[in-house]
């Protein structure tokens, strides 16, 4: 039976994709990335994917264990949050901080992906995916200078290099322009709304309360330009 569109887009079903180091992009976003990493290779950056595609159901595992616990939430400063201490509405935007909702994460159409310099660290490091870490000092510095002068030519750009205040600032997310923009356009309330009742997640009323809220501070409140 054919998958729609909305389930493609939501992370219900996979789009056409292929495997590149054990991850999962479409095609085109998977060629222009070997590219990309062939180019870096020569200005002694080995750079490598630590997350690219992820569905509906890994996303949602994220967000369980966060809710009970399992997983720690921070806020903007780096603290840790105490989900016992807030109501529903709180906890759902503790979580979208750093999580995307499931249904409306990029990572769910094959596009996106988080990249790191392995080059850069030794083999026991413990990779955190923070902001620090590709700060000025910190390992993966030179691979965010890099990105920054370079990533647009292969057709990628970060849609979280600053924070707008929705998710916090990514400089390892990239994101394959051609195709994610135009996935980004077809995403719907709607469509979020629905996947996230299919599988009974959280609590409907809240969702259709928030989710314009949540689409326009989470999902379309993105960086859109070439890094500066």
């Amino acid at each position: 039976m054919p998958v729609s569109h909305a389930t493609i887009l939501t992370g219900l079903a996979r789009p056409v994709m292929q495997q590149v180091q054990n991850h999962w992009l479409q095609p085109a976003a998977a060629a222009a990335f070997i590219q990309m990493q062939q180019a870096a290779a020569t200005a002694g950056i080995s750079m490598v994917i630590a997350s690219s595609y992820r569905d509906f159901a890994s996303q949602a595992r994220i967000w369980q264990a966060k809710l009970a616990g399992h997983r720690p939430v921070f806020d903007g400063s780096g603290q840790r949050v105490d989900l016992n201490l807030l109501d529903d509405r709180a906890k759902l935007y503790a979580i979208l901080h750093f999580s995307a909702l499931p249904g409306t994460s990029r990572h769910h159409w094959g596009t996106d992906l988080d990249v790191f310099d392995q080059a850069a660290i030794p083999s026991d490091y413990q990779l955190q995916l923070s902001p620090s870490e590709y700060a000025s000092g910190g390992p993966f510095f030179k691979l965010a200078q890099w990105l920054s002068q370079h990533a647009a030519n292969y057709g990628f750009f970060r849609p979280y290099r600053k924070y707008l205040g929705g998710v916090a600032m990514e400089p390892w997310h990239l994101s394959y322009r051609p195709l994610a923009t135009k996935l980004m356009a077809e995403l719907t309330t709607q469509q979020v709304l629905a996947a996230s009742q299919s599988q009974q997640l959280f609590s409907y009323d809240l969702l259709a309360t928030e989710i314009s809220e949540i689409m326009q501070r989470y999902v379309f409140n993105i960086s859109e330009g070439s890094d500066e």
